[in-house]
Formats: structure tokens, sequence, C-alpha cells
């Protein structure tokens, strides 16, 4: 077992209280976006062994069988195939969406081809992999996700009363689902900027309005996360992008997953995300960065569909697990009460990280390892089982083989 030293990355739209929290220190004044725990080259986590801290990776490298397992290796390659997050946003990220493995493949190859440089603004694959995704909130967490029915988000345009939506209500009412949605982003995203921008600012006031006229609204809630995004990004394209989407509120311990071609945003809150290991984003908007929109339209999936909020399901033995449709990353939970033990096998490397209370770690030879709150190990793949005992909430992530 490996303790942790992980970075915290402080993007701008990161909140400058919630890590800090988790972590048991005071805040700097400044955003602290995102806690990553893992392997990825960007910004890998730490390890001693006796030698000093050394990359995860690194050490991953350096023995691929012994670290992650012969099966996973085989199945996933040399090196951990997702990256544990923290994710705290105070502000709006940007609305985007990820390549599926052949998008993502064909994608790197031809911008590899043309000679893009790798971190040019205007490139929009940086590896060959896609990057499915799961959310779990630890606090309130206000996000958008996936298409609504457009029929239903032409009654919402309707309701706003603003002049400048009345294009995309007639798109949305008179095409079949697929066409109207492709459609009306593609108008927003094409649509002059000075033309946007009157649309934005109509919008963001009829929002308003309209939360002070019906604060008990069904829509209230909807209406707030959209005037929270054109608040934070007044004039962009994508506030009236957003306006497609299902806007979702998750509870503590609820959890979203994000496919291959579902357009999404997290607007605000606290949670724990595990993704593949990929840096591959197509942006819609709420952004000052680059939207390549013949791409992004090749990308997106335009099918509407609830947004799939779910819980985690129990097993006998303690774990509740967020499933998911891909193998490249398992994301478990564990609730230990006092007096109580649970196991988890060691057939394949996997990182642990507790968000309440405090679990201690004893592995097979007897070795323990305190994890307080804010704090993660590293198991490596060594077949056998480690125990997990004390008061608190334990994170579990690894594979699926």
């Amino acid at each position: 077992m490996d303790r942790l030293a992980n970075t915290v990355r402080p993007y701008a739209w990161g909140s400058t209280t919630a890590i800090p929290a988790l972590l048991g220190e005071q805040p700097t004044g400044e955003p602290q976006a995102e806690l990553w725990l893992g392997a990825h080259p960007g910004e890998p986590s730490r390890v001693d062994r006796g030698a000093g801290a050394q990359p995860l990776n690194e050490v991953i490298a350096a023995d691929p069988a012994a670290e992650l397992g012969a099966e996973a290796v085989a199945k996933f390659g040399p090196t951990l195939p997702f990256l544990l997050k923290v994710l705290a946003a105070e502000i709006p990220l940007s609305l985007q969406v990820h390549p599926s493995l052949a998008q993502a493949r064909a994608g790197f190859a031809a911008e590899e081809a043309a000679g893009v440089p790798i971190e040019a603004g205007h490139r929009n694959y940086k590896d060959a992999n896609h990057k499915p995704e799961l959310i779990c909130a630890l606090e309130p967490f206000d996000g958008l996700c996936g298409f609504r029915d457009p029929l239903a988000t032409a009654d919402l345009m309707e309701g706003l009363g603003v002049p400048g939506l009345a294009p995309l209500i007639d798109l949305l009412r008179t095409k079949p689902e697929g066409q109207a949605l492709r459609e009306t982003l593609a108008t927003v995203l094409t649509t002059d900027a000075s033309v946007v921008a009157v649309a934005v600012k109509e919008l963001a006031d009829a929002l308003d309005r309209s939360l002070a006229e019906e604060p008990a609204s069904p829509w209230a809630p909807t209406w707030a996360g959209y005037a929270y995004a054109a608040k934070h990004f007044p004039g962009d394209a994508g506030v009236l992008a957003a306006l497609l989407l299902n806007f979702v509120q998750l509870q503590p311990g609820d959890a979203l997953y994000l496919g291959a071609g579902v357009p999404h945003a997290y607007l605000k809150g606290t949670g724990v995300e595990i993704m593949a290991n990929s840096d591959n984003v197509l942006r819609c908007g709420l952004t000052p960065k680059h939207v390549d929109v013949p791409e992004l339209l090749a990308v997106v999936v335009f099918e509407s569909g609830d947004p799939g909020v779910q819980r985690p399901v129990a097993s006998e033995d303690g774990e509740e697990l967020f499933p998911v449709p891909i193998d490249e990353f398992r994301l478990s939970r564990f609730t230990l009460t006092a007096g109580t033990e649970r196991e988890v096998a060691g057939r394949t490397a996997q990182i642990l990280l507790c968000t309440e209370g405090a679990v201690t770690l004893t592995d097979a030879a007897g070795q323990r390892l305190e994890l307080a709150k804010g704090r993660s190990a590293y198991l490596p793949a060594t077949g056998s089982t480690t125990t997990l005992a004390g008061e608190g909430v334990l994170f579990r992530a690894t594979v699926t083989l």
C-alpha cells in the first residue's frame, strides 16, 4: 500500500473552499478546481517507497505487470486506464462532449498527420482514447446532461417570451427529433455573435423575471440553472445551447454517467469524478476556448433522453457500485461503521479515497495505513486482500476484468 501525494489544479472555475475543506487545510483564496489521483502524465500522484517521492506513472512503467496485474495489462495496456478526481466547481465548466473510441483514434491520427501541435488551442484530439466519465456528488451538485425532448424544450423557450428564440422554437417543433436538435444547435453556434449577445441578454432577463414571478414553478430550478450559466457567460452562445439540455440536480451519493456524444456541463458543486485516461474534449460553449462546430456536430449524438441519475447498487459485502457500461474504470463506495470490516481484492491496481471520517487499511502482511478525510492510497495488484475498518466513507477506483 502506498499513501498518495496528490496535486490540486487551480482552474479559474474552481471553488476556493471545497477542496481545502476536504483536505483539512486553510483556503488560499485562489480557486482549487480538481484534485488529481492517478497516473496521468499531466499531473501524476506521487508515492514514496523509501527512495523519495516518485511519480506514479513512472513507478507503473517500471513494472506494469507487477503494479497493474497481468490481466489488466493484457486488456488495457501498460498504463493505469483511469483517472480519479475530486472536482469542485464554483463557476460553470464548458458545455462539452467527448468522442467515441473510433472517433478519437481517427481524429488524433488526422491531426497528427496534419502536423497540428499537441498544445495548439485549436487542436481537438490530444490522444487516441475516448473519455467516458462518471461523477458522484459529495454535496448538492447542479449540471446539464443530454438533450431534452425537442417539444418540451420548445415549450420552455416559448414560456420565457424571448423574441430571439422564435427561430429555434420553430425548428424544434417542425423537424424530426434528430434533425431538430442538430439544426438548432448548429444555428445557435453559427449565428452572428452580436445577434447571439442580444438573445442571451433577453434570455437572462426573462429567466430572472420568471424566477421572481413564479418561484414555486416546477421549472424554477431549471430556470435558476440557466440563469447561473448566463450570469457567468454573458453573450456566450453556449447559454442558448444549454437550453436544449436537461437540467440535473444531484444530491450527495447521486451519480451521472456520461458516454460518448452526450453534451453536458457541470454548473456548481463538488463530486468524485472518474474517467478514462484521456483529454479529448469538443466544446459547445460557456468558454472562451476554441469551438470547432463541424467536428462538434460530427461527434454529438442527437437523441433526447433521461439524464440517467443513478444511486449505487449495494452488494452483500457492503460495496456500493456505480454501474457503467465500460471496463476502463469501476467506481464503488464503502460506508464503514464502528466494529465492521470489509475486504477488497487485489487482483488489479486500485485507488482508495476517504471522503468522510477515517479508515484504516490492513494488508495481508498486517501492515496498516490510516486514511483521514481527504487522504488516499494506491494498492498495486498483489493478488491478496486488503481489510477496511473504521468509521467513514471510502471510494474505490479500479477496473473491470
